[in-house]
């Protein structure tokens, strides 16, 4: 509820409080000028109130009664105003706990994110490393059939070829001729 509306809400609750305080005091002097005229009526059979008088009263009474009316309208006008607005109260609190409770729930699943995500990496990790494994077994094999092709490969060259390279044995007492006069 926002700081004008509660703010009105006080106001009009005030405002009928003071009149139900007015109509209170009308009511007691209403009650107290009845139970006067009484007195005096039952006291004084002879007593006939003066027609001028009395019309002047009736006119009063009227004026009060009409008064009191719209009173009394005021006053279902601003309690139907406060109930709508204890309605309005009502729903909003309901609004308010349930966007805490959503509130909640999204902050939790925003903090179990990254758990679900290791744990769905890890998962589409599994046969990914699988597959680099056999590759890296494949590789390995392959590595190894290609060395002893290429070994079988050069021994066969080397048979066919004949190339059997020199083999110089050491001379005794022979020096090796140096070219450094030239």
């Amino acid at each position: 509820m926002t700081y004008s509306a509660s703010k009105n809400l006080i106001e009009l609750q005030a405002e009928v409080a003071r009149l139900n305080e007015e109509l209170q005091m009308r009511d007691n002097l209403v009650q107290q000028l009845s139970q006067e005229l009484f007195r005096l009526v039952k006291g004084n059979a002879s007593f006939m109130p003066n027609p001028e008088v009395s019309e002047r009263h009736m006119a009063e009474m009227r004026a009060l009664r009409e008064q009191l009316q719209g009173v009394e309208q005021q006053v279902a006008f601003y309690q139907e105003q406060i109930s709508d607005r204890d309605t309005e109260i009502y729903q909003l609190r309901q609004t308010v706990q349930e966007l805490t409770d959503r509130s909640r729930m999204l902050e939790q699943v925003v903090q179990e994110l990254p758990k679900i995500y290791r744990q769905k990496f890890a998962e589409r990790m599994v046969p990914i490393r699988e597959k680099v494994a056999q590759i890296q077994r494949e590789n390995r094999q392959l590595h190894a059939e290609l060395q002893s092709v290429s070994y079988r490969l050069a021994v066969r060259t080397r048979r066919q070829t004949h190339l059997d390279l020199p083999s110089f044995g050491r001379f005794r007492g022979a020096t090796l001729p140096t070219f450094g006069s030239v």
